[in-house]
């Protein structure tokens, strides 16, 4: 393989102070669970995600990935590892770009927390810029946007009854769930520098599709989720971090990933915001996004305000709650310091949007 590609290869960092694996404990349970391991790893940490805790153990024949909960106070429901371990293991057979999974552990006395291995894909990560050493053309550019949409809307054709996974949500019922459970957060986490959003709130209220699809729903499907084969970067390896995946409505997955979506002609702030490669000529507008989904999937859409307006008020309501964190001393990473600008911006374009379909 070509250095210069074999230099965009992710990889991880050092391990942050205090987050350390207990290898005294770990390392019998890893041996006892996958034999075949050699050797003590050099463990390594990805600095990517506020969510769960990832890590890369390089052991000397083979390099495995392993997550756990961060600790601390826990909502209800959030970081439930034995959950996104099984998801993904009913889901490898049907759904290839599902890493695999390798054990899971629920003994506390093991790391003081459950926790999971699988695989580690070896590939690019696209976050806010491809590496410099990757250099992709614009029909290539063109070629991993369509692929990144294939993958998402592989994933909502996928038979999740035949899978086993028809417990994995509460499915109908869905939008108005997402509607409901999303205002009461923002409400909940409101802080005085910010809108009420009650405008917004009541428009999606009395928005929302008579008709909903369920099937299966990633819910954080964006570029920086995504593995790229390091030989054709223009291809996709794996799809990773499936600790919201539910069963939901595909059109409301569709407005969350496009919430996220950064295009050229984007103001200033946007592009100050950006954190996937949606920018680089070649990439589909966000209008182009649908199109193409419509044209692939025949989902008779319509209007897709509902859906872009949902998405951009969930990614408000998500950077409000750091946000809220963040007022209140919860945290003092100075990054979520200006992040109630982002939700006056975020709450701003769902108020256009919902003035040009008036």
């Amino acid at each position: 393989m070509p250095d210069s590609v074999q230099r965009g290869v992710d990889s991880a960092g050092e391990v942050r102070p205090g987050e350390m694996l207990p290898l005294d404990t770990l390392l019998p349970w890893l041996q006892e669970h996958i034999p075949d391991l050699e050797g003590a790893p050099h463990v390594r940490q990805y600095s990517g995600g506020a969510s769960n805790w990832t890590y890369c153990l390089s052991f000397a024949n083979r390099n495995i990935i392993l997550r756990r909960a961060p600790e601390g106070t826990k909502a209800k429901g959030a970081h439930d590892m034995q959950r996104e371990y099984h998801l993904q293991q009913a889901l490898k057979p049907v759904y290839p770009l599902v890493p695999a999974m390798l054990g899971v552990c629920t003994d506390k006395q093991v790391l003081n927390s459950d926790f999971y291995v699988m695989e580690k894909l070896t590939g690019i990560i696209p976050r806010k810029n491809l590496p410099r050493s990757v250099t992709l053309s614009t029909q290539h550019v063109r070629q991993l946007c369509h692929n990144a949409l294939d993958a998402l809307i592989d994933l909502h054709q996928v038979d999740y009854q035949q899978a086993g996974l028809q417990s994995l949500g509460k499915g109908t019922g869905y939008i108005e769930r997402q509607i409901s459970g999303w205002s009461t957060r923002y409400r909940n986490a409101k802080t005085w520098n910010v809108p009420s959003a009650n405008n917004i709130m009541h428009w999606l209220q009395d928005n929302m599709p008579a008709h909903e699809r369920i099937c299966l729903t990633h819910n954080d499907f964006r570029f920086d989720n995504l593995v790229l084969d390091p030989q054709q970067p223009e291809n996709i390896i794996g799809v990773l971090d499936w600790e919201l995946a539910t069963l939901g409505d595909p059109l409301m997955d569709l407005g969350n990933m496009l919430a996220y979506w950064v295009q050229p002609d984007d103001d200033w702030l946007a592009q100050q915001t950006r954190r996937q490669p949606t920018h680089l000529e070649g990439m589909l507008t966000r209008q182009q996004v649908i199109d193409y989904y419509i044209a692939k999937t025949g989902i008779p859409i319509g209007d897709f305000t509902f859906y872009q307006v949902y998405g951009l008020f969930r990614l408000a309501g998500i950077a409000q709650q750091i946000y809220y964190r963040y007022h209140h001393k919860q945290t003092r990473n100075p990054a979520f310091k200006h992040y109630w600008i982002f939700v006056h911006y975020l709450l701003r374009r769902c108020t256009r949007l919902i003035k040009h379909a008036s």
